[in-house]
């Protein structure tokens, strides 16, 4: 194992949320302002998840006062303390891009509905 890998394997997160494209979850996030320091949520749509390893990012987007806000967050930053599942949700497709050009009831995705021996432990 090489130095670069080293570095990696240590800045893991050794429990990672499980979660998909097309679930609804909340993130949340330390924002520093100053001295403070504060933990703010951000609840939307998982539209993509890219990379792997310790540059894994995930895309989150919500409609806020009717404009739709999206946010990457390093799923491996020290900044983001959990992530919660809300909502599983039924997708086809790996990237949800297309959300963006929809209004209304259209930019709904169907919730994913599991049996109880479905269900993976968290």
């Amino acid at each position: 194992m090489n130095l670069v890998q080293a570095i990696q394997a240590e800045q893991i997160k050794s429990e990672l949320p499980v979660f998909n494209v097309g679930d609804t979850v909340r993130v949340s996030f330390k924002i520093v302002e100053g001295k403070t320091e504060r933990i703010q949520a951000y609840e939307g749509l998982v539209i993509a998840i890219k990379n792997a390893g310790v540059g894994r990012t995930f895309t989150v987007r919500k409609n806020s006062y009717g404009v739709g806000v999206e946010r990457v967050f390093p799923l491996n930053s020290p900044r983001v303390e959990k992530v919660d599942v809300l909502r599983r949700g039924k997708v086809r497709r790996a990237k949800l891009y297309y959300i963006r050009t929809k209004i209304g009831k259209k930019s709904k995705v169907k919730e994913l509905i599991v049996s109880k021996k479905e269900v993976p432990a968290t």
